[in-house]
Parts: C-alpha cells; sequence; structure tokens
C-alpha cells in the first residue's frame, strides 16, 4: 500500500472522513492542479512552471512548497548539478486520471463547438480514450447506480 500523503499538521481537513474534500485540501486550487499538470508534461525547473502557468513567482513558490510538503513532488538535483528540480512522486503521478478526466470534461463542456483547444494523444498519436468509470461487471457507472457508504 503506497504512504499516505500528508498536510501540513497545524490545518485540519475540510470533512475528515471524504476523500474528495481530503484531496482537494491538497491540490483543489487552481495552481495546485495546474502545476501538476505540467510537471506531468515534463516542467522541471521553477522558471518553466512560471513560463507555462503564467503564476506569479510568490503564488508558485508557496504551491510548489505545499505540493512537495504534501508528497506530491521531490526535489532532486537537475542533471547540471547547478539548480533543484522538481519531479513527481509516484502520488503525484496517481493524479494523472484525474487530470485525464478534467481535461476530457473540459474538452465537453469548456469550449465552444470548433474552438480550438489542446488534445491529448498517447505514444503513437492516438487522441486518449475517454475515461468511463466502470463496475466489476464492466457496466458503467454514474451517479444514479454508484452510492457512498459512511
Amino acid at each position: 500500500m503506497p504512504a499516505a500523503v500528508t498536510r501540513a499538521p497545524d490545518s485540519g481537513w475540510t470533512d475528515p472522513t471524504c476523500p474528495v474534500a481530503r484531496t482537494l485540501d491538497l491540490v483543489g486550487d487552481r495552481w495546485s492542479l495546474l502545476v501538476i499538470r505540467d510537471a506531468m508534461d515534463g516542467a522541471r525547473s521553477f522558471t518553466e512552471f512560471q513560463r507555462r502557468t503564467g503564476i506569479a513567482r510568490n503564488i508558485l513558490a508557496d504551491r510548489l512548497r505545499k505540493l512537495t510538503a504534501h508528497g506530491l513532488l521531490a526535489q532532486r538535483t537537475a542533471p547540471s548539478g547547478r539548480r533543484q528540480e522538481y519531479v513527481l512522486t509516484d502520488a503525484g503521478r496517481d493524479l494523472f486520471p484525474v487530470v485525464v478526466t478534467l481535461r476530457q470534461w473540459g474538452e465537453r463542456h469548456a469550449f465552444t463547438p470548433g474552438e480550438p483547444h489542446s488534445t491529448l494523444i498517447d505514444g503513437h498519436g492516438a487522441r486518449v480514450p475517454e475515461v468511463i468509470p466502470t463496475g466489476a461487471d464492466g457496466t458503467v457507472l454514474d451517479p444514479d447506480t454508484t452510492h457512498v457508504r459512511k
């Protein structure tokens, strides 16, 4: 079982028993997910993250510090040996399906028909198929066919 991502000891959870709320406490602001997205797309340095997102330097420094403290990013010495770089941890990489699902929702609902946008493709150049949750028997799951057990 992977190690749990942690929160700073001085802050409480929004909803201690809800995995969605805890996740949002960790990565639920706009900038954190954009930093994670860019790390998935190869960004490693502070300068790269700043250039790709346009985020203010002080906000970026804060997000990188928090994402590192919570175990989603790790710092290591760059191959040049002259600076530190940020890399995704296993916990950060586990957010890939979340980012893909957000991207696909955005493609369907955040653009007008025909409006240009980026597209996620696989290693063969094909568009990544839609992420659709399915049950153990292969049936498609949705809010009407699932419930939360507390």
